[in-house]
């Protein structure tokens, strides 16, 4: 048994009890071939429950000191993210951008299934912010068809995307899949921006009609910033 399935047989049915997760439209993420999963990001255990709410196994990046720790919660971390899926990059050096780029081309030609936060960052205060581009260029490079999905109610079992998650009685989270979105007719235009916006502003739409969010035309960093 993989170190995936392993996970998910013993921690699974551990997050559902906890969260409760409602799962809508999971039956939309294509059965085999490359998937790009795109959707908002409100808190740290956003990326502890996706995997475990889909049947393919959910590849995505994530910050390099997910897995370095040396304390016994630091290799527990460690174990459960690469075991799900997370590749480990380290995102803050100057080409940080271009190597989370490559890698999620690489698993999307492998014909896996990508994770990716196109807002780039968890939203500040749970706003659904402007997509960043490079889902677009990922999505025209492979020809993926991308996937959107919502997480609901995340942000209220771990508020502020720190700490250890709050159960209470009565409280869910939800995770809403939408319909897959085809962009083969912008093939060969992964270069050209106003597509590349194009693309994004579409995804975030069904992402935001998804999530029931409201909208902010900027990027979250920026806004955490300010």
């Amino acid at each position: 048994m993989s170190r995936f399935l392993l996970i998910k047989a013993l921690l699974g049915p551990l997050l559902r009890v906890l969260f409760r997760p409602q799962v809508e439209g999971a039956d939309r993420i294509p059965g085999s071939g490359p998937v790009i999963l795109a959707g908002n990001h409100l808190t740290f255990i956003d990326s502890m429950i996706l995997p475990v709410v889909t049947d393919r196994q959910v590849f995505f990046i994530g910050k390099d000191e997910y897995v370095t720790g040396k304390s016994l919660k630091g290799r527990l971390m460690a174990w459960f993210f690469t075991g799900v899926g997370m590749i480990p990059v380290d995102r803050d050096g100057g080409r940080g951008g271009v190597a989370a780029l490559m890698t999620g081309r690489r698993v999307l030609e492998e014909g896996r299934v990508f994770g990716i936060y196109p807002e780039g960052t968890r939203s500040p205060d749970g706003r659904l912010y402007r997509g960043r581009t490079g889902i677009a260029r990922l999505a025209l490079m492979t020809g993926a068809p991308v996937v959107p999905f919502a997480m609901i109610g995340t942000d209220a079992v771990q508020p502020g995307g720190k700490g250890i998650p709050r159960v209470r009685r009565g409280q869910r989270v939800a995770v809403r899949f939408g319909e897959p979105l085809d962009f083969s007719r912008y093939e060969g235009m992964d270069r050209d921006r106003y597509v590349l916006r194009a693309v994004t502003d579409e995804v975030m739409s069904d992402v935001m009609r998804l999530s029931g969010q409201e909208y902010v035309d900027m990027y979250a960093t920026k806004a955490k910033a300010a």
